[in-house]
């Protein structure tokens, strides 16, 4: 009877051990999306095929920042993730004059440009954004689908994902990632 015993008691062990690994995984899912970099429109920032851990929970209490990069739902095709970074906020006025941008009227630095914008990507015009609204841009400006264009336009919090936490593959690139405090 002692053997049936101990291997009654290995088997509740390793099935405790079971159910709270599975507990830990469904909580990680709950809580990041993994997200593949596709194309080169965050250049130099995020290189083609690199791995990202994206935060759910980091808007749950707060809201998007300036400089923050986020995933978000593109709105015409919500099967369709982007990643861009925060440029305006809620109730701001962007505009782009002389190849810059202003926010409220105060030239942006952004020392994150893969290259100064030319003038075909990045012509004069404002958006004045609404109390849901942010203003989104890739890092590399003259090819990026952003809010710049009619197509992906200003996004709604409600297509946001999440914020982007960590780099992880390649190994070599492994890094956590902070937006830029203005």
């Amino acid at each position: 009877m002692r053997p049936n015993l101990q291997r009654l008691k290995a088997l509740k062990e390793f099935l405790d051990i079971l159910l709270w690994v599975g507990a830990i995984y469904a909580l990680v899912n709950l809580a990041t999306v993994r997200f593949v970099v596709q194309g080169a429109s965050m250049e130099p920032t995020f290189q083609n095929d690199q791995l990202l851990i994206v935060s759910r929970l980091n808007y749950v209490f707060g809201n998007p920042q300036r400089g923050d990069i986020i995933v978000f739902h593109f709105p015409g095709d919500t099967t369709q993730d982007y990643i861009k970074r925060v440029i305006g906020l809620p109730g701001e006025t962007v505009e782009i004059r002389d190849t810059h941008v202003y926010i409220n009227g105060e030239q942006l630095i952004e020392p994150y440009i893969n290259e100064p914008c030319d003038p075909y990507h990045c012509p004069d015009r404002s958006w004045m954004l609404g109390d849901d609204e942010y203003f989104v841009m890739g890092d590399n400006r003259n090819h990026s689908s952003d809010s710049r264009s009619d197509t992906v336009g200003l996004i709604s919090r409600q297509y946001i994902v999440g914020e982007v936490l960590l780099r992880y593959w390649p190994l070599s690139d492994f890094r956590l990632i902070t937006g830029n405090n203005y």
